[in-house]
């Protein structure tokens, strides 16, 4: 006794998909524009640029940030002394 298997009965029906493939790979090549290399590696180079530039401006203001917390962070520094007296509360030993 053999065994079924899906390839059995799945063989005898037209698959539509692998028809057109069939077709599309069998016909006439589309025609592929002769200055296509060269518009490509213009396209690659202006993306490049650009993330180069937005790296560069994303790292400025990272460190632009970096240096505004650190000067907000002495300035506010809560124990430098620069706090009047009138507003700390009276230490009691």
């Amino acid at each position: 006794m053999s065994r079924c298997t899906v390839d059995d009965w799945a063989s005898d029906v037209p698959d539509r998909k692998l028809d057109e493939v069939r077709r599309t790979l069998g016909g006439p090549h589309p025609a592929v524009p002769a200055d296509l290399s060269r518009r490509a590696e213009e396209r690659g180079r202006r993306l490049l640029h650009r993330r180069r530039v937005l790296h560069g401006v994303l790292l400025a203001l990272a460190v632009a940030a970096l240096i505004a917390f650190t000067v907000l962070a002495i300035l506010t520094w809560p124990w430098n002394g620069a706090t009047p007296p009138e507003t700390a509360p009276p230490v009691t030993w």
